[in-house]
């Protein structure tokens, strides 16, 4: 019997494209496509010091399919935002000329970094059609961040903010994650620094992502920890979440400076996502921490048409679970790491 699909939103009538809607009601706008799995940093709470095994260069998506998909996304499923990630995304050849084509589609793009070469790339980008960067940065000590990363690159780093904000990139947001015993005595100077810089703060819980399996939970820096080392500093005006942004903001009393707080796994926000992830080799993932996938790749390359990639696509939005469900004892770690999902 073939499978039942009255639940499947129905393809984009001409026009306006259908939401990209799930079972829940959740509007999906935002699509995180993953440009690389492999790294130039070696980051303790992400993969081991000699790395991984990446992906062949035949099983990545190549430009013409990474368009094709995106026009798709845009085009029919009702896609705004683009943001690209990795991996490390500014590995990618050619990146220039992708960026162009894509923002020929009208999306608003946004790329996430670890900054290592932004210094010298971020006019180009920028004149490419970028409109803002995301940048890692856990440690502003030099022997910290090169015990944390396994690669001796701060000033790369400190250097490719100061671009980024100088082409217009804005608002440069630095994402950092605390782990206990390792860097959660920086907060208070992470966000100074940002302020000084005139940078964006966001702090993120660590996730269960790792390509080691060794995320502990105990070494998790929490949300509310985070927010009560900020409040013996400053008082914090809650802002809220603009949208279904992920992080929760809170503006320093007296400026114009915001901080924001990623908590995934404390305080999820699985009720307003409205990402969905591609990534590097075309596979579709409703979740960041789903445990299935649906393979647009081989649809690309066995002939398929775009309105039959449009269903395969709305079919594995339908199917997004209420949440990933950290906190539940039963709860399954992705098989795949965050350096090959995409953030």
């Amino acid at each position: 019997m073939a499978p039942r699909t009255t639940d499947v939103p129905a393809a984009a009538p001409a026009g306006a494209p259908a939401p990209l809607v799930d079972r829940h009601g959740r509007v999906h706008t935002d699509l995180r496509l993953s440009l690389t799995d492999r790294c130039n940093l070696r980051c303790t709470y992400c993969m081991p010091a000699e790395g991984l095994d990446w992906l062949p260069r035949d099983q990545t998506l190549t430009d013409a399919e990474l368009l094709r998909l995106a026009r798709i996304a845009v085009h029919r499923l009702g896609i705004r935002t683009l943001r690209l990630t990795g991996g490390e995304p500014l590995l990618r050849r050619g990146l220039p000329d992708l960026l162009a084509r894509l923002g020929d589609l009208g999306a608003e793009l946004s790329l996430t970094t670890n900054g290592i070469g932004l210094a010298r790339r971020a006019p180009e980008l920028k004149r490419s059609g970028l409109h803002r960067v995301n940048v890692s940065l856990d440690t502003l000590r030099p022997e910290r961040y090169a015990a944390l990363t396994r690669r001796d690159r701060l000033p790369d780093v400190l250097a490719g903010l100061a671009a980024a904000k100088a082409a217009g990139l804005e608002p440069v947001k630095v994402n950092a994650v605390p782990v206990r015993g390792v860097n959660e005595d920086e907060l208070v100077d992470l966000v100074e620094f940002a302020v000084d810089g005139g940078y964006r703060m966001r702090f993120i819980e660590s996730m269960p992502l790792d390509a080691q399996g060794a995320w502990d939970r105990a070494a998790m820096v929490t949300a509310a920890e985070i927010l009560d080392v900020l409040a013996a500093r400053w008082r914090l005006v809650p802002v809220g979440r603009p949208g279904n942004a992920p992080a929760e903001e809170w503006r320093l009393a007296g400026t114009g400076h915001v901080v924001g707080v990623i908590a995934s796994v404390t305080r999820p926000f699985c009720g307003g996502c409205d990402r969905v992830r591609l990534t590097a080799d075309g596979q579709l993932r409703n979740c960041l921490f789903a445990t299935e996938e649906s393979d647009l790749r081989a649809l690309l390359r066995g002939g398929a048409d775009d309105a039959r990639i449009e269903r395969a696509w709305r079919a594995c939005v339908a199917g997004k679970r209420p949440g990933h469900r950290i906190g539940d004892a039963d709860f399954v770690r992705p098989e795949r790491p965050m350096s090959a999902i995409g953030g």
